[in-house]
């Protein structure tokens, strides 16, 4: 009996995630798609409606510039800085692992929208992908240092200092060393760094005015018909079109770096 609850509650569970994707996969073909999953009347029509638009695909190029400048300041801050958390002993370094984390979740973008504002207008980033890109890695540092100094914990000791031996200095230890051992990890955070950022609403929102540098995710909720209703057709190819590079990123940093950890150098 405790099986056939347990596959009964599987399968549920399983078509209650499955029912957006299928939305998701068929809707942007269909002629008039509505908030039900059906079989569409085959058309193209949406996706030339999508080409129309003058701002749908800048959108899209606005947030790969936007996540793929927060993934590079996420990651290498976040590589220096647990790197050193991990091999320098300071006083303290736990509790402010922890109290950076801790206030990384509870002083979220809602709660510092002004201050933000003030800052990033008192240094003349309104307006710009670089501002946007600060803000953002300044909310995911916290986190990726902390995940990232566990994976710089679990790279052995000796081999730095087989390095020393051999005349290596700390750059080249780290590039050649640490860096190659803990990479399941860093590849790990760029993707969450790449999936935080993208759909992001509130900081592009709040410091991006010109629709011409708004990124894909703003962009989507001006699609409304004449008539103020949710333009489906619209959303739907546009749903699928923003998806799309953020599963590429994906497979392609699955497919070169992988995720899981071996713990150790191969030659």
């Amino acid at each position: 009996m405790r099986r056939i609850v347990f596959t009964v509650a599987t399968t549920l569970a399983g078509v209650f995630f499955a029912l957006p994707l299928t939305w998701l996969i068929l809707a942007p073909f269909d002629g008039s798609p509505t908030m039900a999953v059906k079989w569409p009347r085959w058309t193209l029509s949406s996706f030339r409606s999508l080409l129309d638009n003058p701002y749908a695909m800048r959108s899209i190029a606005n947030s790969l510039v936007i996540a793929l400048g927060t993934m590079a300041v996420v990651v290498v801050l976040g590589t220096f800085a647990s790197y050193a958390l991990s091999r320098v002993r300071i006083p303290g370094r736990d509790g402010l692992l922890y109290a950076m984390l801790l206030l990384s979740s509870i002083v979220t973008g809602t709660a510092a929208m002004v201050p933000t504002f003030q800052l990033m207008n008192a240094i003349g980033l309104i307006n710009t992908h670089t501002g946007v890109v600060l803000v953002l890695a300044g909310g995911l540092l916290p986190t990726v240092v902390f995940i990232l100094k566990d994976f710089m914990d679990s790279v052995p000791k000796s081999y730095e200092e087989s390095a020393r031996l051999c005349g290596a200095g700390p750059g080249k230890i780290l590039t050649d060393i640490v860096i190659p051992v803990a990479r399941p990890g860093i590849a790990f955070v760029s993707i969450w760094t790449v999936v935080q950022v993208w759909g992001n609403f509130l900081v592009p929102y709040l410091l991006l005015r010109d629709p011409d540098s708004q990124p894909a995710a703003v962009l989507m909720y001006t699609f409304y018909t004449e008539s103020g209703q949710a333009d489906l057709r619209l959303i739907s190819v546009f749903a699928l079109v923003f998806a799309a590079p953020v599963l590429v990123i994906y497979f392609f940093v699955n497919r070169r770096f992988g995720f899981r950890f071996y713990g150790g150098i191969k030659s």
